[in-house]
C-alpha cells in the first residue's frame, strides 16, 4: 500500500466522522422548530413503517411550531400515536385536518443537559477520528515491514496526525455552533 492510499482512507473515515457528528446534532432540539426532530418517528402505513415524512407534509410555520398535514385524513391518529410513543418530548393536538407541534421553550437545566448531550455526540466523534489515525498509523508500520522506505512511512504517519488535528477543528467548529444555538435564549 502508498502513502496516498492509506491517507485517503483516513481522510474520508475522518469526514464521514464530521458528517455523522453533523447529522446527529440536527436530530438535538435547541429550543427551535425542525423537522428534524421527526426523523426517527416511525409510522405504520399499509403493513410497513414510514417516515412521517413519507405520510405527511412537515414543515415549519414559525420558529415554535411544525405542522404536519396528512395526504390521507385517516392517517392522523397514526400519526399522533406515533409521536406520542417516539418519546421526543412533544405532545401533538389535532384538528381533524393537521397536527400541531409546539415547541417549549427550554429551561436553564434542560440547555445545560443538551449541551452536555451535544459534548458526549462530540467526544464520541473525536474518538472515532482518533481510532482512523491509529488504523492509518498501523497501515503504515505494516508497510514500513513490507518494504515502504521508512521516512516515507514517518511522514505518513506525520501527516496522519495533521489530518486529525484538521478534522478535530472542524468538530470544534460544529460543537461551539451547536453549543451556542442550544444556550441563545
Amino acid at each position: 500500500m502508498d502513502t496516498k492510499t492509506i491517507l485517503d482512507a483516513a481522510s474520508e473515515r475522518m469526514s464521514k466522522t464530521v458528517e455523522f457528528l453533523e447529522e446527529a446534532l440536527l436530530n438535538i432540539r435547541a429550543g427551535k422548530a425542525s423537522t428534524n426532530v421527526l426523523n426517527g418517528v416511525m409510522v405504520e402505513y399499509y403493513g410497513s413503517q414510514m417516515p412521517v415524512s413519507g405520510v405527511a407534509s412537515v414543515t415549519v410555520p414559525d420558529a415554535k411550531t411544525i405542522l404536519i398535514q396528512p395526504w390521507d385524513k385517516n392517517m392522523i391518529r397514526l400519526i399522533e400515536k406515533a409521536i406520542i410513543d417516539s418519546n421526543i418530548g412533544l405532545t401533538p393536538s389535532n384538528n381533524g385536518e393537521h397536527i400541531r407541534l409546539s415547541i417549549p421553550p427550554l429551561t436553564e437545566e434542560r440547555r445545560k443537559d443538551l449541551v452536555k448531550q451535544v459534548r458526549g455526540e462530540a467526544e464520541n466523534a473525536r474518538i472515532s477520528l482518533r481510532n482512523a489515525r491509529r488504523d492509518a498509523v498501523e497501515a503504515f508500520k505494516k508497510a514500513l515491514k513490507e518494504g515502504m522506505p521508512e521516512d516515507e512511512s514517518k511522514d505518513g504517519e506525520a501527516q496522519s496526525q495533521k489530518l486529525l488535528e484538521k478534522f478535530s477543528k472542524q468538530i470544534d467548529t460544529v460543537l461551539e455552533k451547536k453549543e451556542k444555538e442550544i444556550m441563545t435564549v
